[in-house]
C-alpha cells in the first residue's frame, strides 16, 4: 500500500481515549492532520531536501520533466512523493523511481492511471459537486480526495468554508486532503481537525514551522460515526440518502 495513503486511514480512524494516565508515543505524536507539501521539480537540485512534510506533491513546470521530478524524489531521501498525472507523462519511469502515489482530475481518462496498486490515487474533487456525485467517490478506485478550492494566503478560513468541508466529509468516505497557505494558524488548523479534514496541503520547500503548529494540535478522537449518509426507507420502494447526523453529545 501507498505510504500516504497508509498514514492518511491511520489518521482518519482517529485514536481511542487511553485508559488510565499513561500514554504512549505513537499517542502523543499520531491522530492529527498530515502535512502534504507542494514542491516544484527542480533538476538542478543537489543536496537534501527536509522540508518537514510527512509527503511531497512534486509538479512540474513547462521546462521540467521525468528527470527533474526524478532528482527532486531523489533529495526527499525517504519522504513519500507523488505527482500529479497530466497528459504525456512516462508513468512506468515514474514509479520506477519510487513514486508512491498520484494526484489528478476527475476529466483523467482511466487508461492513464496505473493500475500498480502500490500506487495511492488522490482524486481531485470540487466542493460545487451534486451531492449524488460525492457519494459516488465511495465506489471509485480511489484512496483519497483533495479538495481544489485554495485558501490564498491573505485569506483566513471562514465559518463557510467550514460548512463546505463539513459536507464533503458527511458525503465523501475517504480521507480528505484540504489545500491551505503555510502561514495557517493554530485555531484554524484546529477548526479544520473538527471538520474532519485528514490532511492538509501547502506549498513551499521549508514547512516545518508549519508542522510544529500541526504537533500542537490534540489529538483526533475515534469517529463517532461512519461518513457517507444513511439511506431512510421510503414508501413505493425507494430510499432517501442523507447525510449522518452528529450524535447528540
Amino acid at each position: 500500500m501507498s505510504k500516504l495513503i497508509e498514514k492518511l486511514k491511520k489518521l482518519a480512524q482517529g485514536t481511542p481515549a487511553p485508559m488510565g494516565f499513561r500514554t504512549s508515543k505513537e499517542e502523543e505524536s499520531g491522530g492529527k492532520i498530515l502535512l502534504l507539501g507542494r514542491l516544484k521539480a527542480d533538476g538542478a537540485i543537489t543536496a537534501k531536501i527536509d522540508t518537514g512534510a510527512d509527503a511531497v506533491l512534486i509538479y512540474t513546470g513547462k521546462d521540467e520533466n521525468v528527470e527533474d521530478i526524478q532528482k527532486t524524489a531523489k533529495a526527499l531521501g525517504d519522504i513519500p512523493w507523488g505527482i500529479y498525472i497530466e497528459e504525456d507523462v512516462d508513468m512506468m519511469a515514474l514509479v520506477k523511481a519510487g513514486c508512491d502515489f498520484i494526484v489528478f482530475s476527475p476529466t483523467v481518462k482511466v487508461n492513464d492511471l496505473p493500475q500498480n496498486e502500490k500506487i495511492g490515487k488522490v482524486l481531485e474533487v470540487e466542493s460545487s459537486m451534486d451531492d449524488g456525485l460525492l457519494r459516488a467517490v465511495n465506489d471509485l478506485p480511489v484512496d483519497a480526495v483533495i479538495v481544489t478550492d485554495t485558501l490564498d494566503n491573505d485569506e483566513c478560513l471562514t465559518m463557510h468554508r467550514l460548512m463546505v468541508y463539513r459536507h464533503l466529509a458527511n458525503f465523501i468516505s475517504k480521507p480528505l486532503i484540504a489545500p491551505v497557505p503555510e502561514n495557517i494558524g493554530e485555531a484554524e488548523l484546529k477548526a479544520l481537525l473538527d471538520a474532519e479534514i485528514d490532511g492538509v496541503m501547502a506549498e513551499g520547500d521549508n514547512l516545518k514551522e508549519l508542522k510544529k503548529t500541526i504537533g500542537k494540535l490534540p489529538t483526533r478522537s475515534t469517529k463517532k460515526r461512519e461518513r457517507g449518509g444513511v439511506s431512510l426507507p421510503r414508501v413505493g420502494g425507494e430510499t432517501i440518502e442523507t447525510p449522518d447526523e452528529e450524535d447528540d453529545e
